[in-house]
């Protein structure tokens, strides 16, 4: 039997969003974005601290250099770079984003850079409803256009939207800036068409003008499994994933929409501003690589869908957990064949790289000052995964470029809670206390440490 060993230069690292990490939201020239202006709530934080990555950036910088990392993906925040994202640049804010990527640089650690996570913003959303507007599209695409001239030099590895299948559910209502309406399926087929257009346009652009680039689409990657062996069940599941999974890495990967999304649509009378031209922009995509991100699995029972709902909402009524799965602290499934499933399914269905850039498991811990914390939860998770994903490698032949977890530095969660902790680092804060917000390792960190360093060899 062949030795097992993990490509050269394969990529271990670390995911982010800026509005999790960075803090500084009203300083160094920062307008608002729509997480800005949401205020704390009794069990989560707001927004304007994070982890103030911004002011501590070298400090986490050299934490990820110590658990040998050699990658970090970051978002750029649009409010941060373009005063009300359609005005002038922000010279502090660039200037933060240079400081960043030549600290990851020094450190031999390489940049991925996501342009739109969530946090529009909030002149956009007010004046203009977020990506419902094509106003909004161009003024995306200036920016990111922008942020591509800037950083191409240093900068190889892209991604436009973050889990990009999220605006074709209910959840584009809360991450599209969406300030108002009836929260239609419409208006959600329109912002996801919107936001497709969006990452056509720049994918054009960057293979137009930086062809060295990697430009890839990601998806978060929830698989659905039937409840039963009903075929009612299955064909359910089969259908949910084909909205919420297939449709989108066909649109990276063909330039068109799934035909079976296409006759929905047509059939049920949705106006999603499909305009002409369009069709032509997204058959200009270009794709080098399909990232996802990986949590859980999740199981759809039929019988709960009332009829004629929309497959982009089944799983709002039929939901169900696994029985045959340990769930986390927040009731996540915990499923690491599903991740070598998908893994393998998608390099087999499309060819391209696969990119598993955010995995990790939420769990509630607390510091006492002294001790370090013994997440053997996180560890097991994440050998769970990691040798799913080198089984997919190994005994399927799946290529993939590396394995990036979520917030390796304790962030608030995406409901900024910051109790529900996805770190190897503890960041000493709460909600909505701040404390002093000090980088304590956990166990976590030294496991990973050592399987970075092996090149994902030693997993014991």
């Amino acid at each position: 039997m062949t030795a097992r060993k993990m490509p050269k230069g394969f990529f271990w690292g670390n995911s982010v969003s800026s509005m999790q990490t960075e803090g500084a939201w009203n300083i160094d020239g920062k307008s608002l974005s729509v997480y800005d202006l949401r205020p704390a709530t009794e069990k989560t934080a707001d927004w304007h601290d994070a982890i103030d990555e911004y002011h501590r950036y070298e400090e986490d910088l050299d934490l990820l250099k110590a658990m040998n990392m050699n990658m970090y993906r970051i978002q750029i925040s649009w409010s941060r770079v373009i005063k009300d994202g359609d005005g002038e640049i922000n010279p502090a804010g660039l200037a933060y984003y240079d400081r960043l990527v030549d600290g990851m640089r020094q450190r031999g650690i390489e940049p991925m850079i996501c342009l739109y996570h969530f946090d529009m913003p909030a002149k956009l959303a007010r004046e203009e409803n977020g990506f419902m507007s094509r106003k909004v599209v161009d003024d995306f695409v200036s920016y990111g256009e922008k942020m591509l001239d800037h950083f191409a030099g240093r900068v190889k590895y892209w991604i436009v939207f973050n889990e990009h299948n999220l605006y074709f559910t209910d959840e584009a209502f809360n991450i599209a800036g969406y300030d108002h309406g009836d929260q239609s399926i419409g208006d959600m087929y329109q912002i996801f068409h919107h936001t497709m257009l969006a990452h056509a346009r720049l994918s054009k652009y960057a293979h137009g003008k930086y062809p060295d680039l990697k430009f890839g689409g990601m998806i978060a990657y929830t698989p659905v499994y039937p409840a039963t062996s009903k075929p009612v069940d299955v064909y359910l599941a089969r259908k949910s994933n084909e909205f919420l999974n297939e449709n989108l890495n066909k649109l990276y990967t063909t330039g068109k929409y799934s035909t079976e999304v296409l006759a929905w649509i047509k059939n049920h009378g949705i106006q999603a501003d499909f305009q002409a031209g369009d069709a032509d922009i997204l058959a200009g995509i270009h794709t080098d690589f399909l990232a996802f991100s990986y949590y859980r699995s999740t199981t759809l029972n039929a019988d709960k869908v009332p009829a004629g709902e929309a497959p982009n909402r089944y799983l709002n009524w039929g939901f169900e957990h696994n029985r045959f799965l340990e769930e986390s602290d927040f009731g996540w499934d915990i499923d690491p064949l599903g991740f070598r499933n998908i893994i393998t399914h998608t390099y087999n269905a499309y060819g391209l790289p696969v990119f598993p850039i955010e995995n990790g498991i939420g769990c509630l811990e607390k510091w006492d000052g002294e001790h370090e914390i013994a997440d053997d939860r996180r560890i097991a998770y994440h050998r769970s995964h990691i040798q799913a994903m080198e089984d997919a490698i190994f005994e399927d032949g799946a290529e993939v470029l590396g394995y990036l977890g979520w917030g390796l530095i304790d962030i608030p969660s995406s409901h900024a809670d910051m109790e529900k902790r996805y770190g190897a680092v503890y960041v000493n804060r709460g909600n909505p206390d701040l404390r002093d917000m000090k980088r304590v390792p956990k166990k976590s960190f030294y496991w990973f440490k050592k399987v970075f360093a092996s090149n994902g060899e030693d997993l014991a």
